[in-house]
């Protein structure tokens, strides 16, 4: 992942300051890149003090039960899964995440809606062949 940076034609000039919105786009786009830089560290940090991968889930939750850990550990692999999915073709899952985000929000469940909502703005934009006719290949 590369950090964002303005455009050169949004970089400030004797005739102005860069725009909010050039700015927002590039703050927020580097402490994203910031966040996942330190949240690498913090897993290899993680797996060095354990020792072993096969530790790590009963290293988060070292006072429950094993067998409830793994319970946990396996329902977060299922959404994990799940999630890839979503993100490496989300045009594909456009009606779905479109469904989940009003069943979240009907339910009370308003900011994981509205996250769902900003995921489909932001990277389900639709692609002009998706409104054509079909010809017959």
């Amino acid at each position: 992942m590369t950090t964002p940076s303005l455009p050169t034609d949004a970089a400030a000039t004797s005739e102005g300051p860069v725009p909010p919105s050039s700015a927002d786009f590039v703050f927020g786009g580097r402490n994203v890149s910031t966040g996942q830089h330190i949240a690498g560290l913090l897993n290899a940090g993680q797996l060095e003090s354990v020792g072993t991968p096969r530790k790590l889930p009963q290293d988060i939750w070292p006072d429950v039960d094993p067998a409830v850990v793994q319970e946990i550990w396996d329902r977060g692999a299922a959404t994990g899964w799940r999630a890839a999915q979503y993100a490496a073709a989300p045009r594909f899952y456009r009606d779905e995440l479109t469904r989940l985000q009003g069943q979240l929000r009907e339910a009370g469940f308003e900011a994981m809606g509205s996250m769902v909502a900003r995921s489909l703005r932001l990277v389900s934009v639709a692609h002009p062949a998706d409104d054509d006719e079909p010809r017959g290949h």
